[in-house]
């Protein structure tokens, strides 16, 4: 039982961050430094994940700075090989990706143009595939590694105006299954994340709503909606050997949203 204490330690290990500038990007970066990784967090918004880096330098206590910033734009491939790169060059490995960027344009699928899918599959289907080849080659040079990607509930149920972020939601759990089986026996797990409605910048409209914010709390079981922290759990699990054996796996986080069948209570 006493290695057990330390199976979720990620202590020597570096992680890279994508979209640390906030949201459920800032709480991974603060949620791998607390168990000891060195993290790089990257994000379109440079000074965001500066800042991000910074927080976690000061949260170190005297310790040396574990964290550091990164530009990085998924939307361009060079961007994406300059920020493995610069891992590499600076710290030699990388044994943690946590990918979370994504975009969302709401509406009919009668009503979107051509721009409209282009941006949201750029982003969260092309911008995770850069991310997924990038990463993977890193990590299978050095036979290990894990890699968590952000899907959502939306990979399982939609909604009206929902369709175009719910396929690439779709096909990033397809992306990461696919990796799992090619890069399982050298050693790189790869697995997703499946959350319900967090409190984010990307729900933010929602939040402005209080009909559409308490329908959506009311669908979940525990009749609330998840804090962006509450992911940092499944996140430190996942790049932990907690996890050792896990991949291709998605778990969702969603508050019991996809586990219910309607809210309605029937007499018993």
């Amino acid at each position: 039982m006493e290695g057990y204490s330390t199976v979720f330690r990620l202590d020597g290990r570096v992680a890279v961050v994508v979209g640390a500038a906030s949201g459920i990007g800032a709480e991974a970066a603060r949620g791998l430094a607390a168990f000891g990784a060195t993290v790089v967090c990257a994000d379109v918004n440079q000074g965001g994940a500066e800042e991000t880096a910074r927080d976690l330098a000061r949260s170190a206590a005297g310790a040396p700075a574990r964290a550091e910033g990164a530009h990085v734009d998924i939307t361009s491939a060079p961007s994406v090989t300059a920020l493995f790169d610069g891992v590499a060059a600076r710290h030699g490995r990388l044994d943690v990706l946590v990918a979370t960027p994504s975009v969302n344009v709401r509406k009919p699928l009668l009503q979107y143009a051509d721009e409209d899918f282009d941006r949201v599959v750029g982003v969260n289907l092309k911008g995770t595939f850069r991310l997924l080849r990038a990463a993977g080659a890193r990590m299978a040079a050095q036979n290990s590694g894990s890699i968590i990607l952000l899907s959502s509930i939306r990979s399982q149920v939609v909604e009206p105006g929902q369709g175009v972020y719910a396929a690439t939601k779709a096909g990033i759990v397809q992306l990461g299954r696919a990796l799992a089986a090619e890069l399982g026996p050298r050693g790189v797990r790869v697995n997703a994340i499946a959350p319900g409605v967090v409190d984010t910048p990307l729900t933010r409209p929602i939040k402005e709503r209080s009909d559409w914010y308490e329908a959506y709390a009311a669908k979940s079981v525990l009749g609330r909606w998840a804090a962006a922290g509450e992911l940092v759990g499944p996140i430190v699990f996942l790049a932990s050997d907690a996890s050792s054996y896990v991949t291709g796996a998605v778990l969702f986080v969603d508050g019991g949203w996809t586990a219910v069948d309607g809210r309605f209570a029937p007499p018993l």
